[in-house]
């Protein structure tokens, strides 16, 4: 019989779940969950012998988190299947993949440390990674280590690698953030008429979101700005123990707190960060040509200012949007595995 869905033609691996409790996260002004269960990819045959393998850490974009990345998907491929794919076709040396869970009460995360959110960075670098290495039989050790993901992950991706390096070899970053002045500003009107209608008192906005049954567009999108304020301008003195870079009355922008935004804006800090960058075996930064949110702006503007600095990397930019990039990973996972340590 012939199936109308073709059906998997390689081996599986499996996800098991790696259970932590957080020091780091302890106290974290959100009241956001310190104990939690991050998804960990092992690939077909883990169990057959006693090698070790490589690892990736995959991160994830707005609105989602570990968890959300390893689930069954109705048309196409899970992520898990994609690596399955990938390794067993041979275009890609078996890993295995850490999707950290660092959701939070703001919708996502931007993988900095920050007094407004909780301390994300050292707990993915100094907790996390130490944690799946003791668990699992893991190449213990920044040369075998990339560092991926997408929107928000690949922000992230950027951002570790550039201010927390020795922790990779090579990190990847599909459609990150980056050319800030294109990419949050259009959001700011949005923000000031979603939380006109909360007189503009922050913490009712986050809690009738949550308590929301069906949250439109806008309340994503000012609940996101919320977000990137704790990221880029926490204030534990305001709040929400955040700045928001624009007046909450008349939208106009506060040119000091903005400033403090763009010193997140991987654009900027690539000049700065040029040793950091050089120091990889493998940089991967690619948009969509159509990207909604304009982030292809900004990766070319990153791209023209590392080839300025004399970084190698990949640059690429597709026939896309922001949304539906998934099928990116195909190239750029073997990329990034060619370049890391594997035995």
């Amino acid at each position: 019989m012939t199936h109308l869905r073709p059906a998997p033609t390689v081996a599986a691996g499996r996800i098991e779940w790696m259970q932590h409790e957080s020091r780091m996260l302890q106290g974290n002004p959100l009241g956001d969950p310190v104990a939690r269960r991050h998804p960990v990819y092992l690939p077909a045959g883990y169990d057959r012998d006693q090698r070790r393998y490589p690892v990736l850490v995959s991160l994830a974009a707005y609105t989602n988190a570990g968890p959300g990345q390893v689930g069954w998907r109705n048309h196409g491929e899970s992520l898990p299947e994609r690596l399955d794919r990938l390794i067993g076709t041979g275009r890609m040396a078996p890993v295995i993949v850490l999707f950290p869970d660092c959701y939070t009460s703001l919708g996502g995360n931007q993988y900095v440390n920050s007094p407004a959110i909780g301390r994300y960075a050292d707990y993915l670098l100094d907790e996390l990674l130490p944690a799946l290495d003791r668990r699992y039989r893991t190449l213990a050790e920044p040369a075998a280590r990339a560092v991926f993901g997408k929107s928000s992950g690949g922000f992230g991706a950027l951002h570790l690698v550039m201010h927390r390096p020795g922790h990779f070899r090579a990190a990847a970053s599909h459609a990150g953030d980056c050319g800030f002045d294109r990419v949050y500003p259009r959001d700011f009107p949005l923000c000031c008429d979603v939380l006109a209608r909360h007189d503009r008192d922050l913490h009712a906005f986050v809690r009738a979101f949550w308590r929301k049954q069906r949250p439109g567009s806008a309340d994503f999108h000012a609940l996101m700005t919320l977000c990137l304020a704790a990221s880029y301008s926490p204030n534990p003195g305001q709040a929400m123990h955040l700045d928001l870079p624009f007046d909450l009355e008349t939208c106009a922008l506060d040119e000091s707190v903005w400033a403090r935004w763009l010193a997140y804006d991987p654009v900027r800090c690539a000049p700065g960060c040029a040793d950091q960058l050089a120091g990889l075996a493998g940089l991967w930064i690619d948009a969509g040509r159509r990207d909604q949110y304009f982030i292809h702006y900004g990766t070319r503007e990153l791209h023209a200012r590392l080839k300025q600095a004399g970084v190698e990397h990949h640059f690429e930019e597709f026939d896309g949007t922001h949304s539906g990039i998934d099928w990116r990973y195909d190239h750029s996972l073997p990329w990034l595995v060619q370049r890391l340590k594997v035995a």
